[in-house]
């Protein structure tokens, strides 16, 4: 049976750790996690970004993460806790699943994305 995007997301929280905002603030604030947004630059435009996030498009995200490839970015360090973020939370629980996939360990998402940590009433830089 085929399976639609909202059974693998789903499938896919149940693997990883949901955080809320108040608790990526607080992994945030210990300063051993990196926060990888994972929206397309067009949306840092429309929606606001967090501060201090680094955007790894979804559709690079492997690249990005894999040592081997040209592509890898240093933001990856499997050292540091790494908390995904996307607009609601969807692609950033499939991208935390992938991650984990590929040896990351430590690797966890914003729960409800940008948008919850806006309802919570944190800040949102504009890019």
């Amino acid at each position: 049976m085929a399976k639609s995007a909202a059974d693998l997301v789903k499938e896919a929280k149940s693997q990883i750790d949901n955080l809320t905002p108040a608790e990526v603030k607080e992994e945030l604030a210990k300063g051993n996690a990196t926060l990888i947004d994972i929206r397309e630059a067009e949306e840092l435009k429309v929606n606001g970004r967090i501060d201090g996030s680094i955007l790894a498009p979804r559709g690079m995200l492997e690249f990005y993460a894999d040592e081997t490839t040209p592509y890898h970015k240093p933001e990856f360090d499997r050292s540091k806790k790494l908390i995904l973020q996307c607009a609601s939370g969807g692609r950033s629980a499939l991208a935390a699943l992938t991650l984990k996939q590929m040896g990351y360990t430590d690797v966890c998402h914003l729960d409800g994305g940008i948008k919850a940590w806006k309802e919570a009433g944190l800040p949102v830089q504009a890019d």
